[in-house]
């Protein structure tokens, strides 16, 4: 069983923020095969469990904001009997452009809180990461604590969808031929 992790914010005022873009990518998921998330109180999270290829996986939305994501995402883990090597993470990252997926295993947190958060609640950065960029020039001009919180605008909207539809297919092909084999 996989464990495939949106990172972002819970509530309404973040739907549709940059930070968001891990949520927005395990919801297009659960949407294409039938799943529906429920909240699960113990976990700190919302849970989804879908079956791809005939494989059974664990969506999961963390509701403790984005910098303890952590902890949701190991008390999954733990009661699951999930292993590092089936964790796979998407979210947010400012250090590359938007329109940019970028597909690695292990490696540091490069600031991302959330990212940070996993890596010292596992004991581990050996986990699959889908890396969506968030980055354009704005990003320069404001704080990136307020940045990674605006939402999309109008002109990005469609760029952002391509976005979480090409990490869902990434994340198709990597359950289909192994993450190892998904280079970009």
């Amino acid at each position: 069983m996989k464990l495939i992790v949106g990172l972002g914010n819970p509530g309404k005022e973040y739907i549709g923020t940059r930070h968001n873009f891990g949520f927005a990518t395990v919801d297009n998921l659960a949407d294409k095969y039938d799943g529906d998330f429920k909240l699960e109180k113990k976990f700190k999270a919302e849970i989804c469990e879908i079956i791809v290829s005939g494989e059974k996986i664990k969506l999961l939305k963390p509701q403790t904001f984005m910098n303890l994501s952590g902890e949701a995402i190991q008390s999954v883990m733990s009661y699951f009997n999930i292993n590092t090597e089936h964790l796979w993470v998407a979210y947010d990252d400012i250090d590359l452009e938007l329109g940019v997926v970028r597909v690695r295993q292990g490696g540091s947190s490069a600031g991302h809180k959330g990212v940070k958060s996993i890596i010292e609640c596992i004991g581990t950065d050996e986990f699959a990461r889908f890396r969506m960029g968030i980055k354009t020039k704005e990003c320069d001009n404001i704080p990136t604590e307020a940045f990674v919180l605006q939402k999309f605008t109008k002109d990005e909207e469609a760029l952002a969808q391509e976005v979480v539809t090409k990490t869902v297919s990434e994340i198709e092909k990597a359950l289909a031929e192994g993450i190892e084999h998904i280079s970009i």
